[in-house]
């Protein structure tokens, strides 16, 4: 089945769903991740994961083949860099079943094929150091923590080559409509200043700054 706001927020750039955020005073951004390659395109639904330091016995955990299909693999790791949670056999794994791609606070592994396939990977860091005996599977669809966004299954991600942004999912529709009505006002704004009118003008007259203003609580 078609997810009309999946499709809605992939043709929208993570600059311009920040800025309906901001607008919203939703804390939507997923700060100091980045993707592996400036190319990665993703868009989908959160599939949420938590990890925690490991117990005796402790499993990374094989939750791979419960993600729905192009779904966004949201997982905090609570920032961790020295305990890897993804590698090239997840990589695959997510590529065959046609993920939507995977964002990580903390550190994958394996990073060259992420980018021989170009599946969609968004890390704080990368390292060779494994997860195992150091992590440990704590939860799978909580609600978890990446960045500064707090995000629930099923939130609405996106993420371009600036990183990552989580709508949630009972706010999607006005911060969509909102971006949009950015995106329109930028587009007349560069019209205008392309036929040579003053930036200052011409974001005057699309009422830009208005777009922009964080509403009142």
């Amino acid at each position: 089945m078609t997810d009309a706001n999946v499709e809605r927020v992939g043709r929208i750039d993570t600059a311009t769903l920040s800025d309906a955020l901001d607008k919203l005073g939703i804390p939507g951004q997923c700060l100091g991740v980045k993707p592996l390659d400036h190319g990665f395109r993703l868009a989908g639904r959160a599939f949420t994961v938590t990890y925690a330091p490991a117990a005796p016995g402790g499993t990374v955990g094989d939750f791979i083949d419960d993600v729905p299909d192009g779904h966004v693999v949201m997982i905090d790791n609570g920032g961790r860099p020295d305990a890897t949670v993804w590698g090239d056999i997840m990589t695959l794994c997510a590529h065959q079943r046609k993920l939507g791609g995977t964002v990580i606070d903390g550190a994958c592994r394996d990073t060259h094929l992420a980018l021989d396939l170009g599946y969609p990977m968004y890390s704080r860091s990368y390292s060779m150091r494994t997860g195992k005996d150091r992590v440990q599977l704590e939860a799978v669809g909580q609600v978890v923590n990446i960045g500064d966004a707090r995000v629930s299954p099923g939130d609405l991600v996106r993420g371009d080559s600036d990183g990552v942004v989580v709508i949630p999912r009972a706010r999607e529709a006005e911060v969509l409509d909102i971006a949009e009505a950015i995106e329109v006002a930028e587009g007349r704004i560069r019209e205008l200043i392309s036929s040579g009118m003053r930036l200052d003008d011409a974001r005057k007259q699309q009422g830009y700054h208005l777009l922009q203003r964080r509403e009142k609580p």
